[in-house]
């Protein structure tokens, strides 16, 4: 099974891929935690990432599509893709690359989010350097303030959180990615769960909704 997770920046995908990828023993890909994580690394990829994240611009399809590829092309099992595809043309590379693995994308999930609810999220959202873990002063806190429940290391707020910047990413989305829901809405098996709920409850849904 490939499934694509849809949804605004603060709508939670990140934190159900990770729930459904391992109950469905799927493949998570996430362009946005790879980008960080080879920013992190000071790798030449994270160099070429790095303008583009920090200002909350879109990374070029021929970079994503590239990075997808090569992480992927040897990988059996299913792929849960969480904030991609992005644009139209994204869309259209991943349909022609499963084509050719005899593959296509099974299932959408769409997390809707109000934007201004997502805003709130974002400017809350903190993230551990060392381990990857991901949290929220709004939904799911550490713990102890500032304190990385499993490593135990410092949070703090990524820079793509700032106000200004949030905006911008807000704005990106609207103009770039919405266009992919009326295309799924009508050519995929689309699954709407509205992202206010508790992450549970949405994780529940989401399994019910696949019939799994």
């Amino acid at each position: 099974m490939n499934l694509v997770l849809l949804g605004s920046p603060g709508s939670g995908k990140g934190t159900q891929a990770r729930a459904i990828s391992t109950k469905l023993n799927l493949v998570h890909f996430s362009p946005g935690d790879t980008f960080w994580a080879e920013m992190g690394k000071k790798t030449p990829l994270g160099q070429e990432v790095g303008d583009y994240v920090s200002q909350g611009r879109l990374v070029p399809d021929s970079l994503i599509i590239r990075i997808l590829k090569e992480k992927f092309s040897a990988e059996k099992r299913g792929l849960l893709l969480d904030g991609f595809p992005r644009t139209m043309e994204q869309v259209e590379e991943l349909d022609k690359w499963l084509a050719s693995r005899s593959a296509a994308v099974d299932a959408v999930v769409y997390l809707n989010l109000p934007e201004a609810e997502a805003i709130k999220r974002l400017e809350g959202r903190r993230v551990c350097p060392g381990c990857g873990m991901v949290y929220n002063l709004v939904t799911s806190k550490p713990l102890l303030e500032n304190v990385c429940d499993k490593c135990s290391g410092p949070i703090s707020a990524r820079a793509d959180d700032s106000a200004n910047i949030v905006k911008q990413r807000i704005m990106v989305y609207r103009d770039q990615t919405e266009p992919l829901i009326s295309h799924y809405r009508s050519d995929t098996e689309f699954i709407e769960i509205k992202a206010t709920q508790p992450l549970q409850a949405i994780t529940a849904q989401i399994l019910a909704r696949l019939k799994l």
